[in-house]
């Protein structure tokens, strides 16, 4: 359970990113936020896994207060619940694909551990279950720079799942590729969702694709939360009013050719 009670969030520059945002999110749910940059979308997200702390309000997590008290190994210990996926993959394109899946291991490491790169038969295992859950088994021993763009978003996913997370945020995780890759991409995750009972809370730019695989819609505005429900009440003028404009072609998928 995710919960937000009157959460705030102002930066050191004055920026009012989020304005006392109330909601819930429970467990196994696959909910997208939209809005326009800068709405606060990616703030929000951020904010569940304490990347950044809330100013003000209350944020509780599988339990857990994140607030400025939560740090050192009980933070640790937090964070290792949530994956976290991003729309640039966050990958070492010059080593191979099972050592990137490896790294989640990190955080279980001693010092001398994960300096060394020494990983336990579990550990690979692990890691090869992993890439079993999105498809890309076959890839395990190859370099991560001979992958096209979906296949390291599925390196970037099965990383994070081998973490064994409760919880996985998505910051734009298909924003750079293309819509068919997209569209197999986000089948991914709608599955790991159903069959693992994962929470994902993905901060989404193309509002065709968040309404073709999720139930829960937020809609973010001006830091506020303007609209919370299932994708299937969302209207055009319910988009018109978190968007505060008609859509462009911009804000839905680009009718481009596949790139696979």
């Amino acid at each position: 359970m995710i919960n937000f009670n009157n959460v705030g969030k102002q930066y050191p520059n004055g920026t009012v990113a989020l304005k006392n945002v109330s909601l819930q999110i429970k467990q196994g749910e696959f909910v997208a936020i939209i809005g326009l940059s800068g709405a606060g979308k990616s703030t929000l997200i951020r904010l569940i896994n304490k990347m950044i702390e809330p100013t003000s309000g209350q944020l509780i997590v599988n339990e857990v207060l994140v607030d400025e008290s939560l740090k050192g190994l009980p933070l640790r210990k937090f964070r290792r619940q949530i994956g976290m996926v991003f729309q640039s993959f966050n990958l070492v394109e010059r080593t191979t694909v099972i050592k990137n899946v490896l790294a989640a291991k990190i955080a279980d490491k001693g010092f001398l551990a994960s300096i060394l790169g020494y990983y336990s038969k579990k550990d690979h295992l692990d890691a090869l279950e992993a890439l079993h859950k999105v498809g890309i088994l076959d890839k395990a021993f190859i370099r991560a720079d001979q992958l096209s763009g979906g296949q390291m978003q599925r390196v970037a996913l099965s990383r994070t799942l081998a973490q064994d997370p409760t919880i996985i945020l998505a910051d734009e995780p298909v924003a750079s590729l293309d819509p068919v890759t997209a569209d197999m991409i986000m089948t991914d995750f709608k599955r790991i969702n159903q069959e693992y009972n994962i929470t994902i809370i993905a901060n989404m730019h193309h509002v065709d694709v968040a309404l073709k695989f999720v139930k829960r819609v937020i809609g973010i505005k001006a830091g506020e939360i303007v609209f919370d429900g299932p994708s299937s009440a969302i209207t055009e003028d319910i988009l018109k009013m978190i968007y505060d404009r008609e859509l462009t072609e911009d804000d839905i998928m680009f009718k481009k050719v596949a790139v696979l």
